[in-house]
């Protein structure tokens, strides 16, 4: 794997017989690039829920962009296809790989409705570009904002890989495929997604959740309600991640103190950024810093 490291974040995740889900995260002001080997066996999946990026083939002389609430499926049996991604600034982008087999193992039974697994099309490659239904966006985001325990974590990213398979082929008008009724109406789910990039954009003076629940015109337990399903958790639980994790990068730049990255985040005080960052990664600010460097 190549990557870039800087503040950007990349993640992947083995969750069920070769089966991977990738995140890449750029909280950065640059474009980043990241790579991966992929052989012929696998079809990808490529869903895009903040900012933008863009696919390269072919030594770059092939690009597939993706911009915000899209996906790519993308499949050729015929040759490999190693991903390089660029990732634009303030993006999010969450990949699904799997082989073709796995695929046809879950469809057998309905292969016919997808017009890549019937007899005819086998061996040929697949492109396909789509939106992201708010249904598909809550299990995106709780897969890039998983806030359980390490020991299972396995056990759902397994689940929610399946989930999101299975919405992505879902019929529409077959069933109801949300979860929560409340966020059946995309606006919600629009509302819910504004609420988010508020107090991130806000972190170091954070509105109450009040005052957040105000801004974006819903009531303040539909507020709660919503973001924790959509993002699985509670919004300042779901804001505390987030500036640790902010605060981790900005140390591991090495060019801010622990007290300059103590301000951007939002704490007064050292001791208390210090504290938080503790309970957070188990160590201080400074032994994160300093095992870096050894």
């Amino acid at each position: 794997m190549e990557k870039s490291i800087a503040q950007s974040i990349y993640d992947e995740t083995l969750v069920d017989s070769d089966i991977f889900v990738l995140k890449f995260t750029n909280e950065t002001a640059d474009n980043k690039l990241f790579k991966r080997e992929v052989s012929s066996s696998y079809i990808q999946f490529h869903f895009c829920v903040k900012g933008a990026a863009s696919f390269s083939f072919n030594n770059g002389n092939y690009r597939l962009p993706i911009s915000d609430e899209t996906s790519l499926l993308l499949y050729n049996p015929q040759r490999d296809m190693p991903i390089e991604v660029a990732v634009s600034p303030r993006s999010w982008v969450l990949s699904l790989l799997l082989p073709i087999d796995n695929l046809h193992a879950l469809f057998s039974r309905d292969a016919g409705y997808i017009s890549f697994l019937s007899d005819e099309n086998k061996g040929r490659k697949y492109y396909k570009d789509a939106p992201i239904s708010p249904s598909m966006a809550i299990v995106i985001n709780q897969l890039l904002n998983y806030n359980l325990h390490s020991s299972v974590k396995q056990l759902y990213f397994k689940a929610k890989s399946y989930e999101l398979l299975s919405l992505y082929f879902n019929r529409p008008a077959d069933v109801n495929i949300e979860q929560c009724p409340f966020l059946v109406d995309e606006d919600n789910v629009a509302k819910i997604k504004r609420a988010k990039e508020i107090i991130l954009r806000r972190m170091a003076e954070p509105p109450s959740l009040q005052q957040l629940a105000d801004e974006v015109q819903l009531p303040i337990n539909r507020l709660k309600e919503g973001f924790k399903q959509v993002y699985g958790d509670t919004v300042f639980s779901f804001l505390f991640d987030h500036k640790m994790e902010y605060a981790r990068q900005l140390l591991a730049t090495g060019s801010h103190n622990v007290n300059e990255v103590g301000l951007k985040i939002g704490y007064s005080t050292a001791s208390h950024f210090i504290a938080a960052f503790k309970k957070k990664y188990g160590t201080t600010p400074k032994r994160f810093v300093m095992a870096l460097s050894n």
